[in-house]
């Protein structure tokens, strides 16, 4: 049963990330005032499920063990990747052009990563893989129409970019698989992965969401910001729905 929950969520978020490639290729200009809103969303999401959901269900698990120190790890471990192996949040690397490898090289791991986290919420409890995976698909769409505008932009034809869109997306699944596969382990060590995974948030958020949203100087911050409080309220509402 768990399986099917992590299988069908993966896909879910895969597909709606993907979605957001296919919206940027039938209409552009929706697609930027789109995304720029989901952006803030996904920034409040993602810390909402940090602080509200893993971390919480870490210290649960943990008992009297230590969950700050895995939860710094989870930090820095994607502040080291991004800083020397530059495989995360390409797109947003000003006055440099990635290579259409790196693009895909960058997203597989990414997602191979988020599949990783999907499991390992669903394997604490199911109301957290759902919440879990929703905020992975908050962040993934405007990460996905980002890379499909660089993989046009590169050269690429549309059914090309799509094609490698889709292999890079369907990494999270394998990912999810893999984990599922070392269950046993995994279970033994909740509350470490979760920590890791609670740091993997806060930094996409804090290091790559949010920056993003100051940049957009253009758009209605008063807007941006109710967007952003809106995505850390619903992920606390529906915590609460669940727990009730």
């Amino acid at each position: 049963m768990i399986l099917a929950y992590i299988v069908i969520f993966t896909l879910v978020g895969s597909v709606f990330s993907l979605a957001g490639g296919f919206l940027l290729v039938l209409k552009k200009k929706i697609t930027g005032g789109f995304s720029n809103n989901l952006i803030s969303f996904a920034a409040g999401a993602l810390l909402g499920v940090a602080f509200l959901d893993l971390f919480p269900e870490a210290l649960e698990e943990a008992e009297e063990l230590n969950v700050f120190i895995p939860t710094l790890i989870g930090f820095v471990s994607f502040f080291l990747a991004e800083r020397y192996i530059r495989i995360f949040h390409h797109h947003h690397e000003h006055g440099k052009k990635p290579t259409i490898p790196l693009i895909l090289i960058g997203d597989g791991v990414h997602n191979f990563i988020d599949g990783v986290v999907i499991t390992v919420a669903f394997l604490a409890s199911i109301p957290l893989g759902i919440t879990t995976s929703l905020a992975v698909a908050t962040h993934e769409i405007p990460q996905e129409i980002a890379d499909m505008g660089v993989l046009l932009a590169s050269g690429l034809s549309r059914s090309k970019a799509i094609l490698y869109n889709f292999l890079s997306a369907i990494t999270s699944l394998v990912g999810a698989l893999i984990a599922f596969y070392f269950a046993g382990f995994v279970e033994q060590y909740l509350y470490v992965f979760l920590a890791i995974a609670a740091g993997h948030f806060i930094y996409i958020a804090s290091a790559d969401l949010i920056p993003e949203i100051h940049e957009n100087v253009s758009e209605n911050k008063l807007a941006q910001t109710l967007i952003f409080l809106l995505g850390i309220f619903s992920i606390y509402l529906f915590t609460r729905v669940f727990e009730g």
